[in-house]
């Protein structure tokens, strides 16, 4: 199993800027234009994948945890950026970082290289249930699809693009700018073409030239147990598609968790209240309570005070990636006050009180009885 942190040269504690800095060095030794050694390819692509999983935050919390096979169990896409291919030096680092990070080198950009699609994301609002035990959710997406009319090519059947006149199909021109420092050249893209080296004279009438059209689509989407709000799953090539050829983005679902009207949750603990009474706070009791699995039997010890916290052990959430390994539920004590006392039990507190007058007065249990008894 690979070690992201060990193939890209880094410790554990690497800050995002000494990811990025260590990507860009490797990156650069590894390209497969600069490196002809036939496993070049594959390092290149497992940089890609430790790269993209280390510089999120949710993919790395999980990868330290579980790794790679934590990384699927919670639904992360562990296919890499570079996996369906990858353009020059420049195009890489300038995507990634910017504008002025790429290498001064003799690859130049294709216009019409392939290019990837956009990333989509979908919120998606579960219940705590779903959460714990995991569910399957059917959803509706819209993205983009390669234009099945031109087959993306953007151009009516039979007609083919032009190339640009006025950049001879590079897509991009030359410009002088004259300043008061004298005159310097630069390099702008083809306002003709928008870059592209090409012109349309016979779009595509369904797609409008775009190459790409809007279609709507029914996902079944498979949510692990353990999930909570926040957490997100990944499907690959689920996203826009690309252009000239390029790789599909993924669809990225980010879970919301409803809140439940009687769980409240805490990591992988979950929390309730529990009412009982005075005999039995005092005596100790086996009581009948709800969680997540359905009624359950809790043992009310002898002595228990006001918001002592009870435990069932194993009702809570599924941790993620181990499905035999769960939280506590959590149940917090509230000793409810009678408000009122029928003549049987007035006496049975009368004597109750008459047999703790001479103790001193140190339990809550006893103030508030006298205060029941005054009342």
């Amino acid at each position: 199993m690979s070690d992201f942190y060990e193939i890209l040269g880094i410790d554990k504690n690497a800050t995002k800027e000494e990811i990025k800095s260590a990507f860009r060095k490797k990156a650069r030794q590894y390209h497969p234009d600069v490196n002809k050694a036939p496993d070049a390819e594959e390092k290149f692509k497992e940089l890609g994948r430790a790269y993209e999983t280390l510089m999120d935050d949710n993919k790395r919390a999980t990868y330290d945890r579980y790794g790679e096979d934590g990384l699927r169990d919670a639904g992360f896409s562990t296919s890499g950026p570079f996996d369906g291919g990858f353009g020059g030096l420049n195009e890489i680092f300038e995507s990634i970082f910017g504008a002025g990070f790429g290498f001064s080198t003799n690859y130049s950009q294709d216009p019409n290289a392939p290019q990837d699609g956009e990333d989509l994301r979908l919120n998606l609002q579960i219940t705590l249930e779903e959460a714990v035990f995991g569910v399957k959710k059917e959803v509706k997406i819209t993205h983009m699809e390669v234009c099945d009319e031109c087959n993306g090519t953007g151009s009516k059947k039979g007609s083919k693009p032009e190339t640009c006149p006025a950049c001879s199909g590079t897509g991009r021109v030359q410009q002088v700018i004259d300043t008061p420092l004298g005159s310097f050249r630069q390099i702008a893209t083809c306002p003709k073409c928008g870059g592209k080296g090409q012109i349309n004279s016979n779009p595509c009438t369904k797609c409008h030239g775009e190459g790409r059209i809007e279609v709507e689509r029914t996902l079944t989407i498979n949510i692990p147990q353990g999930v909570d709000s926040g957490s997100r799953i990944g499907l690959s090539h689920e996203g826009n598609c690309g252009k000239n050829g390029g790789r599909t983005g993924d669809l990225i679902v980010v879970l919301y968790v409803k809140e439940h009207k009687e769980f409240k949750r805490n990591g992988f603990d979950l929390y309730s209240t529990v009412d009982i009474t005075f005999p039995q706070a005092a005596i100790g009791d086996v009581i009948e309570v709800n969680t997540i699995d359905g009624k359950r039997e809790l043992t009310i010890p002898s002595g228990v005070q006001q918001d002592d916290v009870l435990h069932i052990k194993g009702a809570g959430v599924p941790f993620l990636g181990q499905q035999n390994k769960r939280g506590n539920h959590n149940f917090i004590v509230k000793i409810k006050t009678p408000k009122s006392l029928n003549t049987e039990e007035q006496q049975l507190y009368k004597k109750l009180f008459e047999i703790n007058r001479n103790k001193k007065p140190s339990s809550n249990f006893i103030d508030k009885m006298k205060n029941v008894l005054h009342n």
